[in-house]
């Protein structure tokens, strides 16, 4: 006897579901990147919706799509984490008859060479892709990176100049780790490349981080943070500035989300700030 297909189950009276998927997938995949191959291990996470008349999601179907996207990829990189997203999000409608949308999401580790105070060394930042593909609208794919860096709180700095009687200039002041969040839709064909975006991120902090810095660089970092102060809300601004300063072309209805969130030294809390909007409202 065959066994029953519980999943495809039909339901009276139920409510539609907006996901169902698998999370915490961790698979290698090679991509192109500026020209040249670079091999990810990306997390994942993979979803469709369910309507209100199936019981429940075949999750199989998603490890399934993973399995076979990462063998490809092997074979034939694919242009991109976002590009990885946007396959596989429309190869999962092609194998959930049923759903409307499906939705991908990647997060991998990134590696860029850095220099400085003379020295070079590979640095660690955060890649990010998300591609939501609807069967009626196309598929929407987004890219984003985050980054690690330092902020200088300019409203300690004042206080303390005021302390010590000095009317101008940098001072003293409390630093905070921040982590910083830039993520934009990709155009048809994509115009933004994370690399870029990466440089936006980091010239919008007061000042990067660096695994490995000698007494002499370290000394020069926490200056050139203090000749930057800079609020969690001046550091999203900076992003969307540098974005519009480096692509002024992107169109008016592409979204655009950027964060900040400072972990605070001073205090027992973290301030935090967001704008999410499209490419026209900022221009606006």
């Amino acid at each position: 006897m065959e066994p029953v297909d519980v999943q495809a189950l039909r339901l009276q009276g139920s409510f539609k579901l907006s996901r169902v998927g698998i999370s915490n997938i961790h698979k290698p995949v090679m991509v192109m990147r500026n020209g040249r191959k670079v091999q990810l291990t990306p997390e994942l996470e993979v979803a469709v919706d369910l309507p209100a008349s199936q019981r429940g999601s075949h999750l199989s179907r998603n490890a399934q799509a993973v399995g076979t996207m990462v063998d490809e990829s092997v074979r034939e990189p694919v242009q991109g984490l976002e590009g990885l997203c946007q396959r596989l999000a429309e190869r999962l409608l092609t194998l959930h008859e049923y759903a409307s949308q499906a939705q991908v999401k990647a997060q991998a580790d990134y590696f860029l060479e850095r220099e400085f105070a003379g020295k070079t060394s590979l640095e660690r930042y955060q890649l990010l892709a998300l591609a939501i593909a609807h069967r009626e609208e196309g598929t929407r794919c987004h890219i984003g990176v985050e980054v690690v860096g330092i902020t200088a709180c300019p409203c300690a700095m004042e206080g303390t100049r005021a302390m010590a009687d000095i009317a101008d200039g940098e001072y003293i002041s409390h630093n905070q780790r921040n982590l910083a969040r830039l993520m934009v839709e990709q155009s048809d064909p994509p115009q933004v490349d994370a690399d870029h975006l990466v440089d936006i991120v980091e010239n919008a902090l007061s000042g990067p981080t660096f695994d490995i810095l000698k007494r002499s660089a370290e000394a020069a970092l926490v200056m050139q943070a203090h000749q930057r102060p800079r609020f969690v809300e001046d550091v999203v601004r900076h992003m969307l500035q540098g974005l519009l300063a480096r692509y002024p072309e992107l169109p008016d209805d592409l979204s655009v989300q950027a964060s900040s969130l400072a972990q605070e030294s001073i205090h027992k809390h973290d301030a935090f700030a967001e704008r999410v909007a499209t490419i026209g409202e900022l221009k606006a």
